[in-house]
């Protein structure tokens, strides 16, 4: 399996579609899903690994996990780029990600991500190089 990295500037029209950039499409296909994500980005899945991961969450009992089902369940959208390489991104997800003309996509292992760019910009300059650090103890790399 071929993992999703890297990171991409690109535009959103005022119509809501962005281009999204080849290399994760050829890894994530031309059709896919896009859902809340977390920190104020959406996911990105293909539609293998978005099956997984809600089968992943519905195997959860409903008492713990009925706000994580409709949280990413419920938001979901499968989305298909067209010739130009372009999606659309429905309007509430646009809404709770808070996405304007400049955004960044990035490959994140399985998933990637869109983010408003002035969003990721403030996310990356708050990360504590020391909580990296304790989170990799213990990795062998």
């Amino acid at each position: 399996m071929s993992n999703l990295m890297g990171s991409f500037s690109q535009s959103m029209d005022v119509k809501g579609r962005m281009s999204f950039p080849v290399k994760l499409r050829e890894i994530i296909g031309e059709r896919f899903v896009i859902t809340r994500g977390l920190s104020g980005c959406l996911f990105a899945y293909s539609l293998e690994d978005f099956q997984k991961m809600s089968e992943a969450i519905r195997a959860v009992p409903m008492s713990k996990g009925l706000t994580m089902q409709r949280f990413f369940l419920s938001w979901a959208s499968e989305v298909e780029a067209d010739k130009q390489g372009r999606i659309l991104v429905p309007q509430n997800l646009r809404e709770f990600a808070t996405l304007s003309k400049d955004i960044i996509v990035t490959g994140v292992a399985n998933r990637a991500e869109i983010w408003d760019k002035a969003r990721w910009d403030e996310f990356n300059n708050n990360i504590d190089e020391q909580d990296i650090m304790e989170q990799m103890e213990g990795l062998d790399f």
